[in-house]
Parts: C-alpha cells; sequence; structure tokens
C-alpha cells in the first residue's frame, strides 16, 4: 500500500512544478518537451529503483558497512589496549632490567673494592714473609760468617800454637804432654 501511494503521489508532485519545467512554446504535458521526457524517464527510473528495493539494498550495505567498521574500531581499541599493556609491561620490565643492573654494577664495585683491600692485605703480608725470610737469611749469614771467621781463627791460632810448641817444646816434653793427656781421659772416662 505504501508503494502504490509512492507511485502515485511521485507523478502528482511533478505534475504540479510543471509551469517550471516547460521549454519554450510547448507546454508542459507536451511529448516534444525534452525537459518533461528527461524528467518523466528521471522519474520512472527512481520509482522503478524504490520499487525493486535498491534503496533497502543501499541501506543494508551501508548497515553492514558500519557494522564491518564498528567491529574493526572494536578490535583496534583491543589491540591497542593490548598494545599498552604489553608496552606497560615492557616499560616495567625495562625498570626492572635497569634496577638489576644498577645493582649488579654496585656489586661489582663493592667485590672490586673488597678484592682491592684483601689484595693490599695480601701483598703486605707477602712483603712482611719475605722481609722476614730476608731477615733470617741476613742473621744466618751473619751467623755463617761468624762462625767461619771463628773456624778460621780457631785454625790460626791452632797452627800458631802448634808453630810456637813445636820451636818451644821438646821430645821429653812432647811425650810427657801426651801422658798427661791421656791421664786425663782415662780420669774423666771412669
Amino acid at each position: 500500500m505504501k508503494k502504490m501511494k509512492k507511485l502515485v503521489l511521485t507523478p502528482l508532485a511533478v505534475m504540479a512544478a510543471a509551469p517550471a519545467f516547460a521549454a519554450g512554446d510547448a507546454g508542459w504535458t507536451d511529448l516534444s518537451n525534452t525537459n518533461m521526457v528527461v524528467t518523466l524517464a528521471f522519474l520512472l527510473f527512481v520509482t522503478f529503483l524504490g520499487y525493486m528495493g535498491v534503496h533497502k539494498m543501499l541501506g543494508a550495505q551501508l548497515d553492514k558497512r558500519a557494522v564491518g567498521i564498528k567491529s574493526e574500531l572494536d578490535e583496534a581499541r583491543a589491540l591497542r589496549e593490548e598494545a599498552q599493556t604489553i608496552l606497560a609491561t615492557y616499560e616495567r620490565k625495562q625498570k626492572e632490567v635497569a634496577q638489576q643492573a644498577e645493582r649488579i654494577v654496585a656489586h661489582a664495585k663493592d667485590e672490586a673494592a673488597n678484592a682491592a683491600v684483601a689484595a693490599k692485605a695480601d701483598l703486605q703480608a707477602s712483603i712482611a714473609r719475605r722481609l722476614a725470610a730476608a731477615e733470617d737469611q741476613i742473621v744466618s749469614a751473619q751467623t755463617a760468617a761468624v762462625k767461619e771467621v771463628r773456624d778460621s781463627a780457631v785454625q790460626v791460632a791452632v797452627a800458631a800454637a802448634r808453630d810456637v810448641i813445636a820451636k818451644q817444646m821438646t821430645a821429653t816434653d812432647g811425650n810427657s804432654l801426651i801422658d798427661d793427656a791421656i791421664k786425663t781421659v782415662e780420669a774423666k772416662l771412669h
């Protein structure tokens, strides 16, 4: 029924506007008037499109396109929120990694300082041990030198005493000294 009303009302609206479409001397209803023929053809074409439901198809296509755009926008919003979540996660991880790196650097500095202190203490201990060893070697060398000097002095004294005794002693004096020495040894052993 609505379609029928459209079909009837559309030509009536065109006839009401007939004076505006008149070309020259020919009247509006005259088929020699090209404006009137084009207008009628246009109106018939628009009416045919309306009858075929093209406007509904266009509306349905536009609605479908709107739904598609809306779903794409929703998907884009979801992707954006997901990207923001991922970005926040990576920023948090980056801060954690930076803090961990700072802790590692601080720990490495502390270890280096401790190692330097330990190395210094070890070096001082090593120097002290070497100094003690050097002092021991010096004392040992002094002791050996003193002993060597004493031994040499004893040898020189014995040699000098031998020479003096040999020059001053006679054979009978030597024999009596030997006999005295034997008696002294026997007395001490028994």
